[in-house]
Order: C-alpha cells, then structure tokens, then sequence
C-alpha cells in the first residue's frame, strides 16, 4: 500500500509541474498576434477569402438597380413626407459598429493577450457586418419599396407626373430616385444591430452576464449597444427615409445574423465557459493531452476537466481585474488552492 502511495506522490508532482508550466504558458500570454498570428491567419484563410468575396457581393449589389415598383398617383398619400438629411450619417455607421467594437477587443486582448480571442472576435463581427449587409441589399434590390419621402425624390418641383398606365413618370436626380426605391429592409438599422448586436453577446460573455449571482447591473452594459442600435432605427422613421415595418425586419436580420457569427466562435454567454472562445479551450486540452500522453485517458479527461475548472475560477476572481479581463494569478498559487482545497 506504501508503495502504490508513493508512486501516485510521484506522478502528482510530475503532473504538477506540468501543469504549472502549462497554465504559465497557456494563461500569461503565450498566444499574441507576434507568436501566433500568422499562424492562426493561415488557418483561416478560407474564410477570410469568403469575406472578401462577400464584399466584392457588396459592392456589386451596391450599384445596380433595384426593382423600380408601380407608383401611383393613390399611393402617394403615404409617400409625401419631406426630403430630409440623415440623422445619423451613412460614414458614421462603420465608426460605432465596426470600429468602436473593434476597439474594445483589442483592449481586452492588451489585457488578455489571447490572440484567438482577438481574431475571432473581429472575424466573427466582420462576417456579421457583411453578411448582414448583402442579405439587406439583397432584398432592397428585390422589393424595391418606395420610402416615404418618395415624392418629392421623384417630383423635386412638386409638379408629379404618371403614364397612361398611371405609373409615376419621374424627373429628379436619377441617383436620388434610385436611392428612394431601397426602403425595405432597413439598411441603418441591419447595420447597427448586426455590430452592436455581436458587441452585446461578446460582452455579456465576458462579464458574465449570466452566472445566476444576480448582479442585474451587468445588464446595463449589455443593453447599452443595443439601445444605441436601436435608437439609429428610429431615427431613420423620424428622419422619413423608413416606414416601421422596414427598420423592424432590419433590426431583426441584424440580430439573428450577429447571434450566429458570435456562436460559430465562442460558446453561448449562459455557458460556465462563455467568457472564452473555443479555440482557447481547444488549446487547454491539447496542451494537456500532449504533455500527458503517457497516462491513460481517464486521467487525460480529468486533468482537461481540472483545467478547464481553474481557468473559469480564475476568471471568476473579480479583485484581480476588470470585466473578467484580467490575466490569471501566479500559477503556484493556483496549485496551492488545488492542493488546499480552495478549488
């Protein structure tokens, strides 16, 4: 009986030391965009190629024409309201839903310094952006909705005219024409929920939301990006470029789309794990598996689950960092917490 005692001291402290070393190189910034990037990119380099074709999508969808439906002379009554200027500038879209969520996961990555989390978080938006996009275009193309200042688009002097068949005869500026024939969905407000909608999930994730102690405070963090999203869509009524219905199924498609592009990288914010993407785990498990492969499985599946379990205890620690952005403690005082059984 001594002797199996011994023996399983023994391999503890081998598995100890191991794993000492692991959690230093897995947690303290092992993986930054100089070690890893180029490597990572190469990985996914099939879907970065995707998202340039879905630009050039974009732009193609940009420039033709959309579905010039009938308008009559009846139809009018709701498409007299004034010509105006947007409230919220087309330039400015990009700024707050790709470029301000950008921003705060290369905060968190200079606190982290996780490039698997850096790069999927902007693939995962930029996939949002631009398939949220080419599915808005595409159906303003298709359905080619008069918006409701159409009018005075058309007929910029008041004077309307319709042909025989009573279709709207129009005589102003052919690209203001074309623009007031893109009501259906809203493109603003697709945009905005698809950025901020990624944005809101990402967050949630990483102060976890959803860890059942009932901090509802969290939720004001979470709801900010989308009240900002949703604020652009009822600026776009207000402004007369939208009728309801439009911005509506806009921040619909950006909703749906953005939960999508966040899950195909990192687990659901209600998950033990969601502070993280899966990548990260991925790499937990295959740094075990490869330093312990002369034990057997069920060891293996233990000190995966082990790991696993004190990387979440880790994140949970919320006086040492902000967010659950912080990078993880001195991993002697892991084990010492192991060994105690504070863990």
């Amino acid at each position: 009986m001594a002797s199996w005692n011994s023996a399983f001291l023994l391999w503890f402290k081998n598995f100890r030391n191991i794993f000492q070393h692991k959690m230093r190189e897995v947690h303290l910034g092992s993986h930054t965009v100089r070690s890893h990037g180029a490597a990572l990119a190469r990985t996914h380099m099939h879907d970065w190629l995707i998202l340039l074709l879905l630009v050039v999508i974009e732009v193609i969808l940009y420039i033709i024409h959309p579905f010039y439906r009938f308008v009559g002379k009846d139809m009018m009554e709701d498409l007299r309201y004034p010509f105006k200027s947007n409230t919220v500038p087309v330039w400015a879209v990009p700024m707050y839903a790709v470029l301000l969520p950008m921003l705060i996961f290369l905060i968190v990555y200079i606190r982290r310094k996780d490039v698997y989390d850096l790069h999927h978080a902007v693939l995962g938006l930029l996939f949002s952006i631009l398939v949220t996009a080419v599915i808005t275009d595409s159906i303003k193309n298709a359905v080619g909705r008069p918006r409701p200042d159409f009018f005075w688009r058309c007929f910029p002097d008041g004077k309307d005219a319709y042909d025989k068949w009573g279709n709207v005869i129009c005589h102003g500026n052919k690209s203001v024409i074309k623009e007031g024939h893109k009501s259906f969905p809203s493109g603003h407000t697709s945009w905005s929920f698809a950025g901020m909608g990624f944005l809101s999930l990402y967050l949630s994730g990483k102060i976890k939301v959803f860890d059942r102690r009932g901090h509802v405070a969290k939720l004001c963090v979470i709801f900010l990006p989308l009240l900002v999203a949703s604020l652009v869509g009822i600026s776009r009524v207000d402004d007369y470029w939208h009728h309801w219905q439009d911005v509506f199924a806009g921040g619909l498609i950006g909703l749906v789309v953005s939960t999508f592009c966040y899950l195909q990288f990192f687990p659901p914010p209600y998950d033990a794990n969601g502070w993280g993407t899966y990548a990260y785990f991925r790499v937990l498990e295959e740094s075990i598996a490869n330093t312990t492969n002369t034990a057997n499985a069920g060891n293996q599946q233990n000190a995966i689950a082990g790991e696993i379990q004190i990387a979440n205890q880790q994140e949970e620690q919320s006086d040492n960092g902000f967010m659950g952005m912080h990078l993880a403690r001195d991993s002697n005082s892991t084990m010492g917490d192991v060994e105690s059984g504070k863990s």
